[in-house]
């Protein structure tokens, strides 16, 4: 179990002012996290491969399509200023 001392070395890392209530509290949640830590360090699982989910794979995401694009009028044709067929905007300078 974590001792106060603990806990308040990790206040002061994690710049959090606590009450003496909210001290002990934490020490005993945290000691408890760090316990089911522990517990879960000493399950076999040599025979379990690396995953990063337990669900199967599949893809949320549409599969990629070509598509046709603007033409050069089209995305001018919301802009405040064109020129030459490009977008026109005011130079900047950095005059510092």
């Amino acid at each position: 179990m974590l001792t106060l001392q603990e806990v308040e070395h990790i206040a002061i890392l994690a710049r959090l002012e606590l009450s003496a209530e909210e001290k002990e509290r934490f020490r005993r949640q945290l000691s408890a996290i760090l316990e089911y830590a522990a517990r879960l360090q000493e399950l076999d699982t040599s025979g379990i491969p690396p995953t990063s989910s337990v669900l199967p794979p599949r893809s949320v995401l549409r599969p990629d399509a070509v598509e046709p694009g603007l033409s050069v009028e089209e995305l001018l044709k919301n802009a405040p200023r064109s020129e030459n067929g490009q977008f026109r905007v005011p130079p900047v300078l950095g005059l510092e």
